[in-house]
């Protein structure tokens, strides 16, 4: 029985000895920042400033729309160290892009007893007609499954931006007008729910890393739907900027809920 006793306390020192090391391991904080646009007319930067009175690890991780990684202006790699209270600015090494660029900025947090220091900011600038546009860029962070359910007149001319954060491919679904609604009896595997019949509607797959807009056109007395299925997805609403027909803005007044329970993407 002692033998037992002494191998039992063993064991479980050992089982401490073996998270200790876990309990203190860094972990990672992702912030995205989105529709960064880059043409003839437009380019866009990101700042960041470290708030805290350490050091911190980051790494900017830039994407075309296509999911393609890009370099960072005047620098071969995306790794900094920032020291207590410094800041920077970047731009990606980016001359035309038919989409939407974004970055993920990921922070190193050392133990957890730390919080992140990281202020992070974007901005795209446009010029046109002998004038300067700007518009700031809000940082997002990625849902599962994210949906956007609205009357589509209250957001006539705005576009839902899509970015799929991760290295798997996305799915989204879109509906246009939906005249009607059937239901699917409850399976094993599904609880019932309504399905809505509509007017226009489409399905596409974002590649791993890759974004895609969807413009809503606001028909009186109608509604749009968007769901997805992705496990690292971010929707922003963009708005058209006045005298600037290549500058959008984000609607910081929508947020974007996750998937509703039961409800799937068409297949």
């Amino acid at each position: 029985m002692d033998a037992l006793k002494i191998l039992l306390v063993a064991m479980a020192w050992q089982g401490v000895a073996t998270s200790q090391p876990m309990a203190n391991s860094p972990r990672f904080v992702e912030t995205i920042v989105p529709a960064l646009a880059y043409n003839a007319a437009c380019s866009s930067s990101v700042s960041v400033q470290n708030l805290a009175s350490r050091d911190v690890w980051l790494q900017i991780e830039a994407h075309r729309s296509d999911g393609a990684l890009v370099a960072l202006e005047g620098h071969e790699v995306n790794e900094f160290l920032l020291a207590a209270g410094e800041s920077g600015a970047y731009k990606l090494r980016l001359k035309d892009d038919p989409g939407d660029a974004w970055v993920k900025i990921r922070e190193r947090i050392p133990s957890p007893g730390l919080s992140p220091a990281i202020a992070i900011s974007g901005v795209t600038e446009c010029v046109g007609a002998n004038e300067l546009s700007t518009a700031d860029r809000v940082v997002a962070y990625p849902l599962t499954n994210p949906r956007f359910s609205e009357p589509a007149e209250k957001f006539s001319g705005e576009a839902i931006l899509l970015i799929n954060a991760s290295e798997q491919p996305a799915r989204a679904w879109a509906c246009e007008s939906p005249v009607g609604y059937y239901s699917v009896p409850s399976t094993t595997a599904a609880p019932a729910r309504s399905h809505p019949l509509c007017s226009a509607e489409f399905e596409v797959q974002i590649a791993p890393f890759g974004t895609r807009r969807f413009p809503i056109r606001g028909a009186p007395d109608s509604s749009f739907l968007l769901e997805t299925r992705g496990d690292h997805i971010v929707l922003q609403m963009l708005k058209p900027v006045k005298n600037s027909v290549r500058l959008y803005a984000v609607d910081s007044s929508i947020s974007f809920g996750e998937e509703a329970p039961g409800s799937v993407v068409k297949p």
